[in-house]
């Protein structure tokens, strides 16, 4: 069973039509209410996504069946929620919210030498929000947020008619490969890329490191580039906690030069503590280890 990301989430127009009415009209909380529903849908007919996130509980985490197999409702839980801030804070209700720093001094020394950098990121909890993150720090600040997810046009521009403040940092990965240009260009600007290190499609050249206990794949792309390039690299994640709070993690990497397996084995030790903190913000729902039988 090839474990590649097929680059695309699920969804419809309609179903973030309602999210959004109920954020606007009867408020965040009733929007998270509201999730409860599409959830048992998901769980009964995204075999595949269901198998994944069991195996992730039950064989990586080793929690008991019974605890694995509610925390598949639970980790969807939490992906909702993290979907409906996302499109809460870009629609102006940001201060709604409460968000923290870790590793504040990290972010501050990036940004202060202006030469760029590179912040490597997972899908967990909810990376696409850093972008708030340096606004308060620095309202210059520049990032860009390299994302895989390819969700349809037509939802795009939904989304695009409801938000505040359009968002134009985003470089999307496609097949054709022109994102890799994108990027070069946007680190030529001295501008900062936020970039994940946990996923690949099939056209994608891939590196193995273990990750809780059994090895997997990920892409060479960040690795490779954040190994050769004279600039700051950080491991960056925004996780989700009670109360509609955020907290973003920083740390700063040694990096050897040309060594991107020593990089990816720093990844993954650092991404292990994250999920150890913060188990169902797991948010790559298929056979990330290609190990289901």
């Amino acid at each position: 069973m090839a474990a590649e990301w097929d680059g695309k989430s699920r969804g419809t127009v309609f179903g973030f039509k309602v999210f959004v009415f109920f954020i606007k009209n009867f408020g965040i909380p009733a929007a998270y209410a509201l999730m409860h529903l599409p959830i048992p849908y998901f769980c009964l007919f995204s075999r595949k996504n269901v198998r994944g996130l069991y195996y992730y509980f039950r064989k990586r985490k080793r929690y008991s069946w019974l605890q694995s197999s509610l925390n598949i409702y639970k980790g969807y839980y939490q992906f909702g929620q993290t979907l409906i801030d996302k499109i809460a804070i870009q629609s102006g209700l940001r201060e709604k919210y409460t968000y923290e720093f870790d590793g504040i001094e990290h972010l501050k020394e990036t940004l202060a030498l202006k030469k760029g950098g590179i912040l490597i990121s997972a899908h967990v909890g909810n990376f696409e929000l850093a972008q708030y993150f340096f606004n308060d720090l620095d309202e210059e600040a520049n990032i860009s947020i390299v994302i895989t997810d390819q969700d349809h046009e037509h939802i795009k521009a939904y989304l695009g008619s409801v938000v505040k403040k359009k968002q134009d940092n985003f470089i999307i990965v496609k097949d054709d490969l022109s994102h890799i240009f994108e990027i070069n260009a946007a680190l030529a600007q001295n501008k900062i890329i936020c970039i994940s290190g946990d996923r690949y499609m099939d056209v994608t050249k891939t590196m193995e490191a273990p990750l809780l206990n059994k090895s997997a794949k990920f892409p060479v792309g960040p690795f490779h580039l954040a190994t050769r390039l004279d600039v700051p690299v950080l491991f960056v994640y925004v996780m989700r906690e009670p109360k509609r709070h955020y907290h973003l993690y920083a740390r700063k990497v040694a990096v050897t030069r040309r060594d991107a397996n020593d990089l990816l084995t720093k990844y993954t030790q650092s991404l292990e503590e994250i999920l150890n903190q913060y188990p169902l913000q797991w948010f790559n729902f298929y056979d990330f280890w290609d190990d289901i039988a």
